[in-house]
């Protein structure tokens, strides 16, 4: 039973489950509204999927993962200076049988110009399709892309006039790497807005890494507390159960983790997760002798490569760290995924390896969804009488989704109590 708003602070009786960017923007909402949340975190820190670790010297994001600066929410949140975000060049370079081409945005980057005019990849009615949907895009606002009818991405490029070709050499392997899936399956309302996006911004990295983000999130909070190692085993209104038998009496609960598996009535309807390998080694070259994005033919295992050492880190390794992204399915053996993965590198793009330092197995990545939404009401997000949902997974897979699903469901919770 709800109490009276009178003894809400003072029971500090609101919960948060999962100490990702939902969860802790939807702390950073109820501290702003003058709330004490305690969050409840399974693992031993904050995060979630944004996770960096620090190996041997070099600093290991869980999974190649980069941020678009054009996000709304993440401006809105974000101290974008104090992250000081490390600018990915705006294109690609794709390898394929040791020869590699460059295709990128030479409005943005006078450097790619030249090469993507000579790039093979692609005919010339191919790339001025590109600048034609930039500019379609860039005059398309966010909510309209998402009440726009769904297709595949596939569909999309094709109905828009992109040759097999281009779609195959570019389209394919860069959104595989985004997406995680290769047959660009993913709604086309995921496709404009991401596009637009990078049209609008850069891919950026923080100097910190990934989990950058999160930590500065945290450091923002005041009031809330954290507990850290602490497994959520059931969530019920007004009661929360944890793996070790302790229940916590709760005003308010958020559930900004998988919902499915602590809630009854949800036990049917678990979210669906794409997965993605990420391997880190120490390699002799680089092949890539700027902050961009190579990508290989989906012929092979590799999707992409980057070189986290060709930008600014906190922390830096004493030879070249190349991550590399396998999103293709494959029933191999950590060291036949090894093997396969060093003798693609060597064949395709000439790179040698030093040694294998890491790899990152990731099951849940991104959710897969369908009906992709760019926003939702508050009143959207609540579950029972005082529970409510947050989390990418109940609009699009983006840091943008998470962080605004966050928001709305502290709003909801916060509605709730003032009504109470």
């Amino acid at each position: 039973m709800i109490q009276p708003k009178s003894t809400m602070l003072k029971n500090n009786a609101l919960y948060i489950i999962g100490a990702g960017v939902s969860g802790l923007i939807a702390a950073t909402i109820l501290e702003r509204n003058g709330f004490a949340p305690t969050i409840l975190e399974a693992s031993d820190r904050v995060g979630g999927r944004l996770k960096t670790d620090i190996l041997e010297g070099y600093q290991l994001d869980r999974g190649f993962q980069v941020m678009l600066d054009a996000y709304p929410k993440s401006k809105e949140y974000l101290d974008y200076e104090k992250l000081q975000l490390q600018k990915l060049l705006p294109g690609a370079v794709i390898f394929e049988n040791g020869n590699s081409q460059t295709l990128g945005d030479p409005l943005r980057a006078l450097s790619l110009a030249i090469p993507t005019v000579l790039a093979a990849s692609g005919s010339i009615r191919d790339k001025i399709k590109v600048m034609r949907l930039n500019s379609d895009l860039a005059s398309k606002d966010i909510e309209t892309i998402f009440d726009t009818e769904e297709r595949t991405t596939c569909q999309y490029l094709r109905e828009y006039g992109f040759s097999n070709r281009f779609i195959e050499d570019f389209f394919k392997p860069f959104f595989t790497g985004i997406f995680l899936e290769k047959d660009l399956q993913t709604s086309s309302r995921m496709f404009e807005f991401v596009y637009k996006m990078f049209g609008e911004g850069l891919a950026v990295i923080p100097k910190g890494g990934i989990e950058a983000i999160p930590k500065q999130l945290k450091a923002n909070l005041k009031k809330t507390t954290f507990k850290f190692n602490t497994t959520v085993e059931e969530v019920k209104d007004g009661v929360i159960t944890l793996s070790d038998g302790t229940h916590l009496e709760s005003l308010g609960t958020i559930i900004a983790t998988e919902a499915s598996l602590l809630v009854a009535n949800l036990k049917n309807q678990q979210t669906i997760w794409k997965a993605v390998d990420c391997l880190y080694f120490e390699v002799e070259n680089t092949v890539l002798d700027k902050p961009i994005i190579g990508l290989f033919s989906e012929d092979g295992l590799i999707n992409n490569i980057f070189y986290p050492s060709s930008i600014e880190t906190e922390i830096k390794g004493a030879n070249q760290l190349l991550s590399v992204s396998v999103v293709k399915k494959h029933e191999l053996s950590e060291a036949e995924l090894i093997t396969q993965v060093k003798k693609e590198l060597e064949e395709q793009a000439k790179i040698k390896v030093i040694r294998f330092l890491k790899r990152y197995n990731i099951p849940k990545a991104l959710p897969k969804l369908e009906n992709l939404k760019y926003s939702i009401d508050p009143g959207e997000t609540r579950l029972t009488t005082s529970i409510f949902l947050a989390g990418d997974q109940l609009l699009n897979g983006s840091l943008n989704a998470a962080m605004m699903t966050g928001e709305r469901a502290a709003l909801g919770l916060i509605q709730v109590l003032g009504n109470n």
